[in-house]
């Protein structure tokens, strides 16, 4: 059982030379911890938690290697708890009901708060999910979990209601610099050595985002230098090298690392670009690499509607049937399932027409006043309402020849706005033949 309390977590200075290297650079403090400004910078609500000596309950959201561990365990050895680790793969029940027990008599014994870090949650099952739902309503763990799935479909909504879900972003350039600069010049190994890297922006590159990969393919790619270059004084770490280490790492389908986020990327562009046999090929290496189906299913009801729309809107259903076939019957069997979904998403006509037009919407709401509702849109439920003449020359469209009136639904300054421009593939065309014959002053 993966499991510690505080007094166990190794710190930063006394991490032994044999550990990986990004374990041995994990950051000592919230002030050593890079990325993530948005929920831990000034006045961010992790760290004016901890400048409160306040706890709560929290579902850490995001890729790998961005910091979700490092930041838990910080939020420890910052506080006065307790601190227990289990991950979602290896645990069960009884290891949350065994820090619970733990967790009881520290509330009544030494009125110390018990902290549980769960990795990978989304693993955890509803039974194991439920054992947990008393113990952190009545505060008795401040919980933290740690997932790479959306917590809204693989948390219950039970635990979900009673934690804060904070989304972790991939880490910028600037970020995995920092990074890169700070284990050069401290790490106890890396900083005895005269290290020249060929080109960092390759290494940060290929990490994609996630600190651990680029701190694992720098401790490979330094790995391959000491074994090829003479002078050990002085290493040379070519572009080659770099790219050698991440072959090594990625040979096999990584399916929480670089190699996941690429075959993702290849599968929905295969089939924005309609080509069938090449969606069934990456969707079977993610597959055979273990990739949970659920989260290719997900995939394609976000692509049936971000790239086919309503050129196809029976798209968007087939997608959706797919994710519940899968939910219900799982694997083996669902691959024949999925194969049909995405054969027939890249077999569709395209457009990205609804998808632009909610973009176009945000971006003026975001950069234009809010204009009032005009006096015929509004509803009048009370007499008042109706004085000041809400809904006052309103017409119902069913009134009219063809269900139709042409009145204005915009603001007055947004009038002739056309935010959907639907195309002429598939039934998107007859679309936008109608809207055109009624909105003749809307050119789509």
């Amino acid at each position: 059982m993966d499991l510690f309390p505080e007094s166990k977590i190794t710190p930063k200075k006394t991490r032994a030379a044999s550990t990986p290297l990004a374990e041995r650079v994990r950051p000592g403090s919230i002030d050593e911890f890079v990325g993530q400004e948005h929920i831990i910078g000034a006045g961010k609500p992790i760290r004016m938690m901890l400048e409160q000596k306040q706890l709560w309950s929290m579902i850490f959201w995001g890729p790998p290697g961005v910091g979700k561990t490092s930041l838990a365990r910080l939020i420890a050895l910052h506080s006065d708890a307790d601190f227990y680790q289990l991950n979602a793969v290896s645990s069960g029940v009884k290891d949350v009901r065994d820090v619970i027990k733990k967790a009881e008599r520290n509330a009544t014994t030494a009125r110390r708060k018990t902290l549980l870090f769960i990795d990978e949650i989304h693993r955890f099952n509803k039974a194991q999910q439920d054992a947990l739902l008393h113990s952190v309503e009545e505060g008795i763990i401040v919980l933290i979990g740690a997932t790479t799935e959306n917590p809204s479909f693989e948390v219950i909504g039970p635990l979900l209601s009673r934690t804060r879900v904070y989304v972790l972003e991939p880490l910028k350039k600037d970020d995995l610099e920092k990074i890169l600069e700070h284990t050069l010049q401290t790490d106890v190994q890396l900083s005895s050595l005269d290290i020249h890297i060929e080109d960092k922006n390759l290494l940060m590159l290929l990490a994609g985002g996630d600190a651990r990969s680029m701190l694992n393919g720098l401790e490979t790619s330094v790995q391959l230098a000491l074994s090829e270059q003479k002078n050990t004084n002085s290493l040379n770490i070519t572009s080659t090298l770099i790219r050698e280490a991440y072959q090594y790492r990625y040979s096999i389908y990584d399916k929480s690392g670089e190699e996941h986020y690429n075959i993702i990327s290849a599968f929905i562009k295969s089939i924005r670009g309609s080509d069938p046999d090449a969606a069934v090929y990456w969707m079977a290496r993610m597959l055979e690499g273990g990739e949970d189906p659920k989260f290719i299913a997900r995939r394609m009801i976000v692509l049936a509607s971000e790239d086919i729309g309503n050129a196809d809107p029976f798209a968007v259903v087939m997608a959706t049937n797919c994710f519940t076939a899968v939910h219900y019957i799982g694997m083996p069997e669902a691959r024949i399932i999925m194969a049909q979904c995405a054969t027939y998403l890249a077999s569709a006509p395209k457009s990205n027409a609804s998808y632009m037009a909610i973009e176009h919407a945000l971006r003026d709401v975001k950069t234009k006043p809010n204009e009032p509702v005009p006096l015929h849109l509004r509803n009048a439920p009370t007499s008042l309402m109706k004085e000041l003449g809400y809904g006052e020359a309103y017409r119902y469209p069913h009134d009219f020849d063809g269900n139709f009136v042409g009145q204005d639904y915009l603001p007055e300054s947004l009038s002739k706005t056309v935010y959907y421009k639907p195309t002429n593939n598939g039934r998107e065309g007859s679309m936008r033949e109608r809207l055109n014959n009624l909105w003749k002053n809307k050119k789509r």
